[in-house]
């Protein structure tokens, strides 16, 4: 793959990388720096890269591997003025109860959804993605699936 046509694919992927880096960081800044880092690292290394046809999976570890470093530094730091941070945005064409609920979930349950519901990847390339197994995958997303429901309908009994 040519450095044009790998820089293509990569910017490509933009959105797909800002959800990923949402389901993990809190904050927009982080999610930027994670991005950029990821960016940089992918086109710095693009030749150690087997298939073409894996570049997706392999970009998107990148950035979770990134995030996970950002994550690390942020629990050293002490910040003089904690701001809480804004809710990320919903797209304006989503269920914003949906939205509420699945950013309530904790990350390792929220990114497998996140990764098969938006992002269409299987249920192998996200076990291949977060290093875990398939049945952990399946577990987590079904235990996510159960927690969406409980909060949903406790949302709708509120009202």
């Amino acid at each position: 793959m040519t450095k044009e046509e790998f820089e293509r694919r990569v910017v490509g992927m933009q959105d797909t990388l800002y959800r990923v880096a949402s389901t993990i960081l809190p904050r927009p800044c982080d999610r930027e720096d994670a991005i950029q880092e990821c960016v940089y690292r992918a086109l710095r290394k693009r030749d150690s890269l087997r298939s073409d046809d894996a570049m997706r999976g392999w970009v998107i570890r990148i950035l979770i591997n990134e995030c996970y470093v950002i994550l690390r530094r942020a629990k050293r730091e002490r910040p003089v003025d904690e701001l809480p941070e804004p809710e990320p945005q919903p797209d304006p064409d989503a269920n914003p109860d949906l939205y509420r609920a699945l950013f309530s979930l904790k990350r390792e349950l929220k990114l497998p959804l996140m990764l098969h519901y938006v992002e269409g990847y299987s249920i192998e390339e996200i076990a291949h993605i977060l290093r875990v197994p398939p049945g952990t995958v399946k577990s987590r997303m079904a235990r996510a699936r159960k927690k969406l429901k409980l909060e949903l309908e406790k949302e709708a009994n509120e009202r």
